[in-house]
């Protein structure tokens, strides 16, 4: 079962833009209500989605420069990342069915 991995300011680069494969970056808070209605969401998607997608966290308060370069202003934001370019934005909670809606037609999905 594929769970969702850190992410931080220093780690970023490496793991997001660099990645090889489609990565979705939760952008949360602790304190955040919406955040915490859409984490189990998520990591649901990561484990369903592991063969395809890579999935990581970034907590705002800890690492505030991505979220200044991505102009997160609110959360939980979700961004899709593919070949080092935001390819999709999420903002706010969403149910499980129109998450992957949005980001289905991003995925090589091979069946």
């Amino acid at each position: 079962m594929a769970k969702p991995f850190e992410v931080t300011d220093a780690s970023f680069d490496e793991d997001v833009i660099q990645a090889t494969e489609p990565t979705l970056v939760d952008f949360w808070a602790t304190w955040c209500g919406p955040c915490r209605m859409v984490a189990p969401v998520v990591e649901e998607i990561a484990t369903e989605y592991a063969d395809t997608l890579r999935v990581g966290k970034m907590d705002v308060d800890s690492n505030r420069q991505t979220p200044s370069r991505y102009g997160i202003t609110g959360i939980p934001t979700l961004i899709l990342f593919k070949g080092g370019e935001a390819v999709a934005r999420i903002v706010g909670y969403r149910p499980k069915e129109a998450l992957v809606d949005e980001l289905l037609p991003h995925l090589d999905l091979t069946e």
